[in-house]
Formats: structure tokens, C-alpha cells, sequence
């Protein structure tokens, strides 16, 4: 995983006042609020999208059927011709009032767009203008007519932004979120475990996995901001009250056995190679920071963390179909600290921790899932 230096960093503390004096206004993601999008070339995608509206009582109106390759990477042609250009024409259709404000993918659209041409020319692409980028992270830009192709965009919605010029309207930037896994029962499962779940509310321990101990620099940068912010994660859901929290310091990763009744999950940095540290609770959340662990959610042998931990019983997980740079991963102290509030759903959550969009990030899980209820 790189870090690319030309980015201006992020300072932590100017984050976590944005979250104490800039809160998100308005109101829970609702499910007359999202659109629904499924493949009918993919063997379970249609069945799946069905019973996911059902149980979350989304409008039979609001579902999109795609025909497009059910291989989980598709060209950048086959992404405009169909995907963008259909779920554009159903959002005109279905939502003339632009009242939708998330998509879901389904279980058989693809994952990623791959660059275009021979194998030589998108070897040339991916080393001078990475044109690559997650499906779900174009989507989210859907209704945006043209914008750079090239690299990143800022999301206007991340909170470490909300003082910065923007080329994306916050109006035209949709939640997206995927329901999908390497089976279709773990996509059932993502389901029925995020609706059990919000009855009773999120209960186990949190583990944060960091490097080096707490920084005291206040402005950092790179693979340090990452780390402290994994620091803070851990002393936010700690005053929170929630639950218990296991924060380790050192170099090595957390080990078999180390992790039982585990619910939230934050750590780095262990490239396609997952470790079986966790015993995860049903409605489990985590993410590992590491450049390529949502390459495949498919691949029989794949150790990439986003499809073991599914695999394992994970209920929602994020991360890279490709390099992103570790600046582009959201930060952890503001994904987990807003979602410990319980004032937002995973989709909101992801969103504004979220830094950037037309790139490699992917959201697995009910973005509808609110583990924790509002105090």
C-alpha cells in the first residue's frame, strides 16, 4: 500500500471538531429512500434483490435489472452502456423528485471496471492514468453528467472537506452500498443479520489493531494519520459506553484466539492474507487497511479480508478492488465514532468518513443497518 505525498493531509483534530460542531443534519437513511439494482444475467441476483426489498419493505417500484457480464470486472464500455446509462433512466423514470438517495447493489453486478484495451496498453493506463475504479463508487456519482475519469474526486460529503472548493454538488452524489459475498446464502445472511440485529442492538467487544503507539504529533500524515486514527477510533467507542475495547500497539496482528465475542473491528496492515483472529458476533462490522482486500469476493482460494471475513460471519466490511493509497480508506475514528452515536445508518456512516469517490472503495453490507440506536 502506497501513500501518494502530493495530497494534503488530514488533521485529526480539526475531523473531530467538524464532528462535535458540524454535525450531518436531517435523518436516517429510509427505505422508500433506496433504489435497488440487480443483474438478470447473474444466476440468484434478481432472487436476492427480491427478498432483501421484501424484508426491508423497500417499494417493488424501486428495482433496477441490469444485463450485464455477471464476471466480477467489467470494461469501462459496459459500464456506461449498461449499468450507468439503465440505473440513470430508471432514477428519471422511478424518482422525478430525486427523493433516492442510495443504491444497492446486488449479488452478480460487477464489482470493478477494468482499464480498456490490449493487456500492454492497460499496463501503459494503470501507470500514467489510472482510469480503474469499484462500480459501486462510479454509481454514487450517477447523476453527475461529466466529470474526470482520471485518478480520484473528493467526496463532498467527507467531513474532512466540508471547508473545500468541490467540483461534485452534494445533490448529485448518491449513497452506494453492496449486497454480496462469495454465495448467495452469505448475501441471505447479510440480510437477516443486519434486521436481527437492529432489534436488539449491537453487543461484544471492539479491537482496534494499530502499529506504533498514540502519536503526539497533532498534524499528521499517511500511514501515522491512519494509525493514530485508529487510536482515536478506539477512545471514541471507549467513552462511548457501547462496549468493551481491546486496542493493541504493537507491530504484530492480532492471532487466533485473540479476538472472541468480536463486533467491531478496525486494524493494518496484512496484504491479501487474512489472519482467524476473530470469533465475530452476528452483526459483526470491521475493515482491514490494506491496498487489495476487495480484489475478489468470488475466488475459491482468496485469503483478501473483505470475502474471509464475510466468509466467517462478518455482517458488513469495507475496501480496495485496487490500489487506492491509504489516504483514500475511510477514517476509522470518524466511521466508528458516528456509528457508535447511532444517530446514522452504515450507508450515512460510510459516506461521510469517506474521502474519496470515482475510485476503488466498496461498501459490503445493508447500507439501511443501524446497529446502535440513538441515546
Amino acid at each position: 500500500m502506497e501513500f501518494r505525498a502530493n495530497q494534503n493531509p488530514v488533521n485529526i483534530v480539526l475531523l473531530l471538531m467538524a464532528l462535535i460542531f458540524c454535525p450531518v443534519t436531517g435523518r436516517a437513511l429510509e427505505p422508500d429512500e433506496v433504489l435497488v439494482v440487480a443483474n438478470v444475467r447473474a444466476g440468484d441476483s434478481l432472487e436476492l434483490a427480491e427478498y432483501y426489498m421484501q424484508r426491508r419493505r423497500i417499494p417493488r417500484k424501486h428495482l433496477v435489472r441490469l444485463g450485464v457480464t455477471p464476471e466480477e470486472r467489467c470494461s469501462r464500455q459496459e459500464y456506461d452502456e449498461q449499468i450507468r446509462k439503465p440505473v440513470r433512466a430508471a432514477l428519471a423514470r422511478i424518482d422525478p423528485q430525486n427523493r433516492i438517495r442510495c443504491l444497492v447493489t446486488i449479488y452478480g453486478v460487477p464489482l470493478a471496471i477494468r482499464s480498456s484495451g490490449s493487456k500492454e496498453e492497460r499496463q501503459e493506463q494503470e501507470q500514467a492514468k489510472d482510469t480503474r475504479a469499484s462500480v459501486d463508487s462510479e454509481l454514487a456519482l450517477v447523476l453527475t453528467d461529466a466529470y474526470p475519469l482520471e485518478g480520484w474526486l473528493p467526496n463532498p460529503y467527507f467531513l474532512g472537506f466540508r471547508e473545500q472548493e468541490n467540483l461534485l454538488q452534494r445533490d448529485a452524489v448518491l449513497m452506494v452500498g453492496r449486497l454480496d459475498g462469495p454465495d448467495p446464502a452469505t448475501v441471505r445472511r447479510l440480510i437477516d443479520d443486519a434486521l436481527a440485529t437492529e432489534q436488539e442492538g449491537l453487543r461484544g467487544r471492539a479491537y482496534f489493531d494499530a502499529r506504533w503507539s498514540k502519536p503526539a504529533a497533532k498534524n499528521l500524515s499517511g500511514y501515522a494519520l491512519y494509525d493514530g486514527s485508529i487510536h482515536a477510533a478506539a477512545a471514541g467507542v471507549r467513552t462511548s459506553g457501547r462496549m468493551e475495547v481491546r486496542l493493541d500497539e504493537h507491530d504484530e496482528l492480532f492471532q487466533p484466539g485473540d479476538c472472541p465475542q468480536a463486533a467491531l473491528y478496525c486494524g493494518w496492515y496484512s496484504l491479501g492474507r487474512y489472519v482467524d483472529a476473530f470469533a465475530w458476533v452476528r452483526g459483526a462490522i470491521g475493515y482491514h487497511i490494506a491496498s487489495g482486500e476487495c480484489t475478489t469476493l468470488k475466488k475459491k482460494d482468496s485469503q483478501v479480508w473483505c470475502k474471509r471475513m464475510l466468509e466467517d460471519g462478518l455482517a458488513a466490511t469495507l475496501g480496495p478492488v485496487n490500489e487506492p493509497y491509504v489516504q483514500a480508506f475511510p477514517l476509522p475514528e470518524l466511521f466508528f465514532t458516528t456509528l457508535v452515536d447511532g444517530y446514522l445508518s452504515l450507508g450515512e456512516v460510510y459516506l461521510i468518513s469517506l474521502p474519496y469517490l470515482s475510485w476503488q472503495m466498496v461498501l459490503i453490507g445493508d447500507p439501511l443497518y443501524q446497529p446502535f440506536r440513538p441515546r
